[in-house]
């Protein structure tokens, strides 16, 4: 009987420790939403981070009932720019056109810029050589 109180005394420690991580995780992401918030001014939201720090529990909860949609539509409206910025890094930084990064290397080559060294590790690097 004594080792299913421990495995039962785990489980519980566990699930507070999953709760409680959860639980700042949430107030972390309050505090965030409260500071990207456009419609609020600089006392209201000086009032809600100050509430937040000192009774944190009740006003976490009294702000995602009050603010929660408005939260929503926030992180909504900021994963767009998110993605499309992604999307476009990439495309600058990737060798997707091996024959642009070659010739782009040669004319680094031809002004001086680079060695014929360089320019042929480049090469097979666009190239996907891993020699």
């Amino acid at each position: 009987m004594g080792f299913f109180a421990t495995v039962w005394d785990w489980f519980w420690i566990s699930v507070m420790i999953f709760a409680y991580i959860a639980y700042l995780f949430t107030l972390i992401y309050i505090a965030i939403d409260i500071f990207r918030s456009h419609d609020l001014g600089g006392w209201m939201k000086a009032l809600w981070f100050l509430l937040l720090l000192f009774v944190p529990f009740i006003t976490g909860l009294v702000y995602l009932i009050v603010r929660g949609q408005g939260m929503a539509e926030r992180s909504a409206g900021r994963r767009p720019d998110i993605v499309e910025y992604s999307d476009e890094e990439v495309r600058q930084v990737s060798f997707a056109n091996p024959a642009d990064e070659i010739a782009k290397a040669a004319a680094l080559r031809d002004q001086g810029i680079i060695t014929e060294g360089e320019f042929q590790a480049l090469k097979s690097k666009a190239l996907g050589n891993k020699f």
